[in-house]
């Protein structure tokens, strides 16, 4: 055995080799042998291990390809944290189901076609001096030429911008270095109007291009009134990358198909892959955007199509702003150092990386020393003298990213399976490393910034093949995430992808993210704005106006106010709900049954749905989101009836009543019930205050919202009150069981916060009662034991104190319980509790770190 590898082993494994696992008592050597793992997998296991309550250190924003969304998940636990939606509806979030989201969906609609499906391809991180700063995203559809803005203090979809000149967009979307502008270069050239054009004039009057979308980042909005695009040959545009650093200002835009070729196998032509791949070498566009922005701002300088402003090549060449470079053929990515001055290109065809130099490149356009001109008038500079060099890499070189060493970089190869470490600068291949199977793209950790954080490099392979469970015909893809922190790379996780293709990925630190944990009350969160609707606890209402019915609702754990709503068939139904929560995570869901509407409110939230009520019967509607003990009750009823129908009243029956002594009698016992539960809250915030919660801001807000619903208490108790007055005991009754569910909510929050802030003020855990404490729960003994409660068995606290010889007396009890069945105490509890201590099979190692854990619950007392 490698004796570095055994020496780290030690360190990582070290006395866990004997610790208790989730597998009963076996040890961690035991878990080991039976499932075939060596020490490698235990440390890489380790590497992306992450504890409950744990967070990443990296957050990972994945393109979710024919599934039109972006998948978000950690690194390196690989936990899918979230599915964003943008392109196409998504049911759970009820995007494209209430109207705002809808709203944001229709902008993407394409010559008054409604588009609900997206090809997504190329997430972005804005940027500040070539810096991701975590505030906006934004990524491309590449079937349909649009490119959708998500806001990162919410995760949410904002703006869909449609390009009215573009039949499709692989190239976008590529963020400027201080996010001034957004790249999309159009996929597959075709006319810019939206008339016919036979394909025999494809040289003449099919078009490519890039878009430069103005993009205003205080607002995270594509201004297209600002916008304009850079006519370019029909070469098939793809990837791109704006300059930084020292080439700040310039675009970069590969190409395919430098043949102009159009297929024909139909008519007995060559398909196109043999016809597009002809050339030995393709062009690489480079585009001064910044110079071309001024030029947009004269119309003398641009016709308008479809509403974009086009500047021509002619213009763009005349003004010292348009250039081809050629490079190796088919290529797919062109990657930008993190300082600007260097640019890879790697063609799939061609087994190369070429490395050009910024510095070369501007010298021979300052010069303009051109080896000629290609059939649209463009000037190309000479290839060689653009190189730094080239270097062999491989089968398939495809997409590269770049590391915090210098000159380091990794690049993906899609035909031999690899990810290859070299250097841009020396031109050396450092590393290489097998990954399952074709990969892709790949993602570093900020890894096409000007700030590489290294670290780890994530492989997007396009096959699974045998990797994992078979599904079915339809493999799952793999991200496979690689530490690429050591001299060697080292593959530690693979992760199954089970939503659409994903193409990209950007990665981001997570301390730089600041999403929002609750909304600003009666907010609109697709504009930010408050809402239309936005509706306060007593503000609800029901508005009819001719066959327009708005309903202005809110919703609360565990009601939906208004309960009943009544409806003329064919009445257009309008719904404002505000999510009246202040708690995080309290999310509501709201549906009606049969009429294909949903709403998703996050806390403080408002959003609208919209239907015509052409169903006579009753419909009840719900909260879909399960977000309290009550759940089941948070409903109502729509109720359409015909207003050309005579209804006839069926016979109404009628319950059985209490009689009086018996109605006294439950108020009475919902009372006491309700003092009862009253005196739990105040012990509660007794010790809440004795312990000095406001200092925790994570306590004070879970106490902020336990007091929300506390102070709702008052106003229900004198309708109660008022009931009783009148003699109405039932509905009083009824006030105090909602006082009762008021004081649940309080007790369930004040518990939770009262739970956090024991782990906050406690004394801090030995090793030794941090493993007792582990054991406790994973032995099983947290199902009849409950720290400073009497539970299915009695509260262990001082459990130290009660016997002679306590610590030895107890880990004879827990070694050997049926021994002590006799024990005059022990048998008492027994017939106490109606349960034995079982066996639990404790090694004497687990034993001794459970006393341990029962000596710092002693220390903690008073906080039990």
């Amino acid at each position: 055995m490698n004796y570095k590898l055994s020496k780290l082993s030690t360190l990582v494994l070290g006395s866990a080799l004997t610790a208790t696992t989730v597998f009963g008592s076996g040890t961690l050597e035991k878990v080991m042998k039976d499932r075939g793992l060596s020490e490698n997998d235990v440390i890489r296991a380790a590497k992306t291990y992450l504890p409950t309550g744990g967070r990443d250190e990296f957050v990972i924003f994945s393109s979710g390809g024919q599934s039109g969304q972006i998948i978000v998940y950690g690194v390196p636990s690989m936990k899918i944290l979230k599915y964003i939606a943008v392109f196409t509806p998504e049911p759970w979030q009820g995007y494209g189901f209430d109207e705002d989201s809808l709203a944001v969906l229709r902008q993407g609609n394409i010559r008054g076609r409604e588009i609900n499906w997206g090809d997504t391809h190329h997430p972005a991180l804005s940027e500040k001096d070539g810096k991701y700063d975590g505030r906006w995203l934004a990524i491309n559809d590449k079937a349909n030429p649009r490119i959708a803005i998500i806001d990162l203090e919410d995760f949410e979809t904002k703006q869909i911008t449609a390009n009215p000149v573009f039949k499709s967009a692989h190239g976008g979307a590529f963020f400027t270095q201080d996010s001034e502008y957004i790249i999309e270069a159009a996929q597959y050239a075709a006319p810019f109007d939206n008339n016919y054009h036979p394909i025999e004039e494809y040289k003449e009057t099919y078009r490519g291009g890039v878009t430069m979308w103005k993009f205003d980042d205080q607002k995270g909005r594509i201004l297209a009134d600002k916008s304009y695009t850079i006519e370019m040959p029909p070469y098939m545009q793809d990837l791109s990358d704006a300059g930084k650093g020292v080439s700040h200002g310039w675009g970069f835009t590969n190409s395919f198909n430098s043949e102009m070729y159009t297929g024909g196998i139909e008519v007995g032509m060559p398909p196109n892959e043999a016809g597009m791949s002809r050339n030995d070498t393709d062009f690489l566009h480079v585009y001064n955007w910044e110079k071309l922005a001024k030029v947009a701002e004269d119309k003398a300088n641009y016709t308008v199509v479809n509403g974009m402003k086009i500047i021509s090549m002619e213009t763009a060449v005349a003004n010292d702003a348009l250039f081809l470079i050629p490079e190796p053929k088919s290529p797919h990515g062109v990657d930008v150092s993190p300082d600007g001055e260097y640019i890879t290109v790697c063609g799939k065809l061609d087994t190369h990386a070429s490395v050009y130099l910024w510095s070369k490149i501007k010298k021979l356009i300052d010069a303009k020393e051109y080896i000629g001109k290609d059939p649209y008038g463009i000037p190309i500079l000479d290839m060689k003298k653009s190189l730094h060099g080239q270097v062999e890499l491989g089968l398939g070189p495809l997409h590269n990213q770049y590391s915090n060493v210098d000159g380091e970089i990794y690049t993906s190869l899609y035909v031999d399976s690899q990810i290859v470490k070299w250097n841009y600068k020396t031109l050396k291949v450092l590393d290489k490393e097998n990954v399952h199977y074709n990969v892709g793209h790949l993602c570093g950790m900020e890894g096409k910034s000007a700030d590489p954080q290294g670290k780890y490099i994530i492989s997007l392979n396009k096959l699974a093949i045998d990797r994992f469970q078979n599904v079915g015909p339809l493999h799952p893809q793999n991200h496979q995430l690689i530490d690429i922190s050591g001299k060697t790379m080292d593959l530690l996780y693979d992760m199954p992808i089970p939503l659409g293709e994903p193409h990209q990925a950007v990665a981001i630190r997570a301390e730089k993210l600041h999403p929002h944990v609750r909304y600003k009350m009666g907010t609109n969160s697709k504009t930010g704005e408050q809402h239309i609707g936005k509706t306060l606890a007593g503000q609800e209402k029901i508005v009819r106006d001719g066959n327009k019915v708005t309903v202005f609702a809110t919703m609360v754990r565990s009601h939906i106010n208004p309960e009943r709503i009544t409806v003329n068939k064919g009445d257009i139904v309008t719904m404002h709900l505000t999510n009246l929560e202040r708690a995080q995570d309290e999310t509501h869901g709201f549906t009606v049954d049969h009429y294909d509407v949903h709403a998703s409110l996050e806390p403080g939230e408002t959003s609208t749905i919209k239907f015509t009520a052409d169903l006579e019967g009753v419909f009840p509607y719900y909260c879909t989101e399960f977000c309290s003990a009550l759940h089941l009750e948070m409903m109502g009823y729509l109720m359409v009836k015909d207003p050309n129908k005579k209804y006839v009243s069926a016979q109404k029956l009628k319950m059985a009543t209490m009689s009086p002594e018996e109605l006294k009698a439950e108020y009475d016992k919902t009372v006491a019930v309700n003092d009862a539960t009253d005196a739990v809250i105040q012990s509660v915030v007794k010790f809440l205050k004795e312990n000095g919660y406001d200092k925790h801001a994570t306590v004070k807000d879970l106490v902020t919202d336990a007091f929300d619903q506390y102070g709702q208490i008052p106003a229900q108790k004198k309708l109660a009150d008022e009931a009783v007055k009148t003699g109405d005991l039932e509905k009083a009754i009824l006030f105090e069981n909602m006082i009762w569910q008021l004081m649940v909510k309080t007790a369930d929050v004040g518990i939770r916060a009262k739970d956090a802030l024991v782990r906050l003020v406690a004394t801090k855990q030995t090793p030794e009662a941090a493993r007792g404490s582990r054991a406790f729960d994973e032995g099983g003994c947290s199902g009849c034991h409950v720290v400073g409660k009497v539970s299915s068995g009695p509260d262990l606290t001082g459990v130290l104190q009660r016997h002679e010889n306590a610590e030895q007396w107890v880990a004879d009890f827990i070694k050997n319980p049926e021994h002590k069945y006799d024990d005059a105490y022990i048998k008492g509890m027994i017939d106490y509790f109606n349960l034995k201590m079982p066996n639990q099979n404790m090694s004497d190692d687990e034993i001794k770190d459970i006393i341990e854990y029962f000596k710092w619950i002693d220390q903690n007392a008073n906080l039990f």
